[in-house]
């Protein structure tokens, strides 16, 4: 049965990498938030427990959630992915 969930987060996982890199590709988002989002992107592709990465990159995330350059259409992007990783845990 573990197995089974850690395929499930792992899914998500990927999910969660392929909405970042939208992100990444925007360019209407700053360079700060972009360097954060590459962060969590790279927490999430190591290798070890998925809820750890998961931890790890709403540390990341987290931050730059309330970015004052942040457009409004990636800040709800940013909050998207946030949930995503919290249903991780």
């Amino acid at each position: 049965m573990p197995r089974k969930k850690n395929e499930e987060k792992e899914k998500k996982i990927i999910q969660i990498i392929e909405l970042i890199n939208l992100l990444l590709e925007d360019p209407k988002v700053p360079k700060n938030v972009k360097k954060a989002l590459e962060d969590a992107k790279n927490r999430l592709s190591e290798k070890g427990d998925p809820t750890i990465r998961a931890g790890s990159a709403i540390y990341s995330i987290t931050e730059i959630s309330n970015d004052v350059n942040l457009p409004v259409s990636a800040r709800t992007m940013v909050w998207n992915i946030l949930s995503l990783l919290e249903t991780i845990k």
